[in-house]
């Protein structure tokens, strides 16, 4: 099988949602099961949309992903930050050595327009004149009759010989295929056979009044120049995929193999798409009841108007550039939901577990472990030796966060923690250089700076990995480790229950083993438990009850790293200022106490 050829065809539109990042994945799979190709094409034809900053998002986000190509627009990683912890590095992707390209559509307008000139010369095709106008008031004409617009043909009533002289005069057009009346059946590797009658298809066009060719000629005869074998993508294209076939026929073109691949939607049901990140952030701006001068700083923030920023708030339909919402978003100190491949290699997912997640959403391997357990845990070298089209489901798909979360955190707690710092240096290098997500970058910046020194940095890897799930929040999780002494803030409730309360309450444990931790040495974390530990016995006390007040001294909550890392992180000095702060500060008999 060493012929199968495979592509992935983006749109460089915006950045690739997980869904077409689940299609590259299964296209990479599929040809490397087979010892074939994976081919990258990018479809720009689209002018008014496509960028090269897409393009080059959607580059980054394959390599990181780990999903290299063999044929395709090139990406020297080595000159390239792929978001810090891609599996990928050192190497070029890409390249022509078959000579099919060049892999962008806008670059291959010769082709499409020499196999367009040959439908029409056999009047497989033909030009039409209508303004968008004259369309749309026809659509809405069908749509007061509760019909399904189809193209009437209209344009088939102007002589042949008069048709090609205006099109060859210049006169605005497009030019549509003649689709043959019959039906269209379909072999689809998930779906079977599909059959779709002649009247569900129109004469759809070819070419754009712009001189562009549609995504379906262009797809058609990019497939055959470049001798794609077999054709994996969404379900949603399962309506073109007739048009194509069609197309093919007339062109005397092979038909790929297909395969129409679930959708996947959100737990509720609902299409998984960027408008998740609007529902959360206006939800979010809502809940604040915010006033004008709120609402003005967060237009700011935005980059946005105040009467942009209320016309968004107050439509369902109008959305705000993706860099505005992530702006508004950092500045109040929330995340959005990930869609994007960026935004889970943001977030401090690792690449290799998003790619399991992702091939487990309508397909699975068939296999059970050594407990009879479904295989769900695996990676890119098992899904590359068993990765088959038999396995793919019919079914929606649904994105499970809290699964993929796990995934995750199990993940990154079962590295070496030499390894779990390596990583999340990278990462967070990244963040800071393109501050992603940074809301409070001089703390960042912080981090930044001590991961780099080997022994502060292991020290922070083993108190933040055992409850880390994603690199975004690992920081949280060490904080307290990086604010000054006199910025600890004091959890309300944490100072009722644990200072106040007992007997001997939480401030007489503070008193009593000041002078304790002053005396400890070496101060690393079993010395440290240690002390704590024995000076609790003699006194037939348990552990917590001088785990939790110290807790709540060093760190202003109850909840921490091992008692013994929060205090070696914090050190002897600092340790013992903020328990004097904190009995300053929470004493009932002190002036400005509770």
């Amino acid at each position: 099988m060493g012929d199968v050829i495979t592509r992935f065809a983006p749109s460089p539109t915006g950045d690739l949602h997980v869904g077409g990042a689940r299609t590259a994945l299964f296209c990479w799979a599929l040809a490397r099961r087979c010892g074939g190709r994976f081919l990258l094409r990018i479809e720009d034809t689209d002018q008014a949309r496509s960028t090269e900053g897409a393009t080059r998002g959607i580059l980054e986000s394959l390599a990181w992903l780990g999903l290299d190509w063999d044929e395709g627009p090139e990406l020297d990683l080595s000159k390239q930050t792929v978001w810090g912890t891609g599996a990928l590095t050192d190497v070029t992707l890409g390249g022509d050595p078959r000579g099919v390209g060049p892999f962008f559509q806008a670059r291959r307008l010769d082709r499409y327009n020499e196999a367009i000139e040959e439908l029409i010369e056999r009047d497989l095709a033909y030009p039409a004149f209508e303004s968008p106008e004259e369309l749309e008031a026809k659509r809405k004409a069908a749509q007061a009759r509760k019909e399904t617009y189809r193209y009437d043909r209209a344009a088939l009533a102007i002589p042949r010989a008069e048709r090609l002289a205006r099109m060859r005069g210049g006169e605005p057009h497009v030019v549509r295929f003649r689709m043959p009346d019959e039906a269209i059946v379909v072999r689809d590797e998930v779906l079977g056979e599909v059959r779709v009658e002649a009247d569900q298809l129109d004469d759809f066009v070819l070419r754009k009044r712009d001189g562009y060719p549609t995504y379906h000629m262009a797809c058609v005869v990019d497939d055959e120049g470049m001798g794609v074998t077999h054709v994996l993508r969404g379900q949603e294209h399962l309506i073109n995929t007739p048009r194509h076939v069609a197309l093919q026929r007339a062109l005397g073109y092979r038909t790929p193999v297909y395969a129409h691949l679930p959708i996947i939607c959100n737990p509720d049901g609902s299409k998984m798409s960027k408008r998740d990140k609007d529902k959360t952030l206006k939800g979010h701006i809502r809940s604040l009841g915010a006033g004008a001068d709120h609402l003005g700083a967060i237009a700011e923030a935005g980059g946005v108007s105040v009467e942009e920023l209320e016309h968004w708030l107050g439509d369902k339909r109008a959305q705000l550039s993706p860099e505005a919402l992530a702006k508004m978003a950092i500045d109040l100190g929330i995340v959005l939901p990930e869609i994007n491949v960026r935004d889970f290699a943001r977030s401090g997912y690792l690449p290799e577990v998003l790619c399991n997640y992702l091939a487990l959403l309508g397909w699975n391997p068939g296999l059970k472990d050594e407990e009879g357990r479904d295989v769900e845990r695996f990676g890119m070298d098992f899904l590359r030796e068993h990765f088959s089209l038999e396995r793919l489901g019919k079914k929606a798909s649904r994105f499970d966060r809290e699964k993929l979360l796990a995934f995750n955190g199990e993940t990154l707690q079962r590295m070496p923690v030499d390894h779990f710092l390596s990583a999340w240096r990278r990462w967070l290098g990244v963040a800071i250089e393109n501050r992603r997500f940074v809301h409070d970058f001089s703390l960042w910046r912080r981090l930044w700076e001590e991961l780099k020194e080997d022994a502060r940095g292991l020290a922070l890897a083993r108190a933040a990995q055992p409850r880390t799930k994603i690199f975004l929040d690992a920081i949280e999780h060490v904080r307290f480790a990086l604010v000054d002494d006199d910025a600890v803030v004091f959890d309300e409730k944490a100072i009722r229950k644990v200072l106040h309360k007992g007997e001997p309450s939480g401030l007489e444990i503070l008193r009593q083993v000041r002078d304790l931790i002053e005396g400890i040495d070496p101060f690393e974390p079993e010395a440290i438990e240690g002390a704590i530990r024995a000076w609790c016995e003699e006194r037939g006390l348990k552990m917590g009850k001088a785990a939790q007040p110290l807790r709540v001294a060093i760190t202003g909550t109850t909840v921490s790293p091992g008692l013994g890392e929060t205090l070696a992180l914090v050190g002897k000095k600092g340790v013992s200022a903020r328990i004097d702060r904190c009995l300053l500060a929470c004493d009932p008999g002190n002036n400005g106490g509770d």
